[in-house]
């Protein structure tokens, strides 16, 4: 490594192995690294991902690293979802933190997909700053926050067929909408998947930071 990379602030950036969660993260790590030229991002992902992203270009302070195929491919994850999350939840976790402990470089400060909380964890364990990326909106972010809102207006877990037509005007920040346009994640047909979203939820406290994928120009009531 160049002799001047000690002085740099690095940062590991991971996230979440599937398409609608690889792309923000990298699009936020090249966002950085063009405007602030003494950051160096180190993106990881595993050998799988590699090769879908490794012709996209980037910058000379983005730089790729790796963790085995511990998880289902991403071409068959569909088959069996639940499965495919589980395996994230459990079998990333160790590749991630022998990666960390390798870097050469000190680690200033990890930026994780907010579904992978044990990320934060990791970081948290070495005094490494954390922050949480949310790829959803801030109103979805902020719905999921009320839940217990949802429960009280009998709005959750819901029947499309008999309240699809109901407003939710309740929600702070959040002008009303149908209960048939909220996320599908309030219909109930997912029990497993929300209840990891809600533990993710509780786990953001312990990060430093919380990044969403947004305009705040958009949501500024909701923010």
């Amino acid at each position: 490594m160049p002799s001047e990379e000690p002085n740099r602030c690095h940062v590991v950036a991971l996230p979440y192995p599937g398409r609608g969660h690889v792309n923000p993260m990298m699009n936020l790590g090249k966002f950085i690294t063009r405007k602030r030229h003494n950051i160096l991002i180190t993106f990881v992902v595993t050998e799988e991902w590699l090769g879908f992203i490794s012709s996209d270009t980037k910058h000379s302070n983005f730089r790729l690293a790796l963790i085995p195929n511990v998880i289902p491919s991403e071409l068959v994850r569909a088959d069996d979802f639940p499965g495919f999350i589980q395996a994230v939840m459990t079998k990333m976790t160790a590749p991630f933190e022998e990666l960390l402990d390798r870097l050469e470089l000190p680690v200033t400060t990890i930026i994780t997909d907010a579904e992978l909380v044990w990320a934060i964890h990791a970081g948290n364990y070495r005094n490494i700053p954390v922050a949480a990326l949310r790829i959803s909106p801030a109103t979805v972010f902020s719905m999921l926050c009320h839940l217990d809102l949802f429960k009280q207006n009998g709005h959750f877990p819901v029947d499309l067929s008999e309240q699809g037509h109901e407003l939710v005007d309740y929600i702070p920040g959040i002008p009303p909408i149908r209960v048939a346009d909220l996320p599908t994640v309030f219909s109930g047909d997912s029990p497993t998947f929300l209840r990891g979203l809600l533990e993710t939820l509780s786990s953001l406290t312990t990060a430093h930071y919380l990044l969403i994928n947004s305009v705040y120009e958009l949501e500024a009531p909701v923010f």
